[in-house]
């Protein structure tokens, strides 16, 4: 079995790549985690799905692509110069709502209960803010974060903290955790309360 074969890449994934490079972006997700955020957002019909780190927009392309008619994707990120990207490439997709905001604060304003599905891809919401974002799924929702192996753009002392969040996400009462130590290390947490 070959992880990289038959990946089927949403149609505007060449483009956000190309722009991706062109900028100097070096923070993309793998396409590999790409494929497995297509096949959970398939799971939640009609599902509000959350993407906190939008960056250029390749792991909310493949998000997209999993979506049906029904569901609608927000995602947040600080930077505009990544988001324009974002934008000029999915911005047409109307389930799709872009928001440039401090992700700290912007957390602040959501509901709790509110989301289906929630990618962590950014401090906000995976090293600060866990709680709070956490309690924003509703029961049955999933909380997915990437990079949890050591990677090579990883600040000094930065393994330390990756552990300390493992930690918390594999001992939280009320969710179900998974573990993956495939493509750059991912978290699959389920709400069960």
């Amino acid at each position: 079995m070959n992880d990289h074969q038959n990946l089927r890449e949403p149609v505007a994934l060449a483009a956000l790549w190309a722009d991706t490079h062109a900028a100097g972006f070096t923070m993309a997700s793998e396409p590999l985690t790409g494929s497995l955020l297509r096949t959970l957002a398939g799971s939640k019909p009609g599902g509000q799905l959350l993407e906190i780190g939008t960056g250029t927009g390749l792991s909310t392309a493949w998000l997209l692509d999993g979506m049906d008619a029904r569901a609608t994707l927000t995602t947040v990120d600080n930077d505009d110069a990544v988001l324009d990207i974002a934008r000029r490439h999915l911005g047409h997709d109307p389930r799709l709502s872009v928001v440039c905001a401090d992700g700290d604060a912007w957390l602040d304003t959501l509901a709790p209960g509110t989301f289906d599905l929630i990618f962590a891809d950014s401090w906000p919401g995976k090293y600060r803010r866990l709680p709070e974002t956490l309690a924003l799924l509703r029961p049955g929702g999933l909380y997915v974060v990437d990079d949890m192996l050591p990677q090579p753009n990883w600040p000094e002392g930065h393994e330390l903290k990756a552990a300390a969040l493992l930690e918390t996400l594999t001992t939280l009462p009320g969710f179900s955790t998974t573990v993956l130590s495939w493509v750059t290390g991912m978290v699959l947490v389920s709400r069960t309360d």
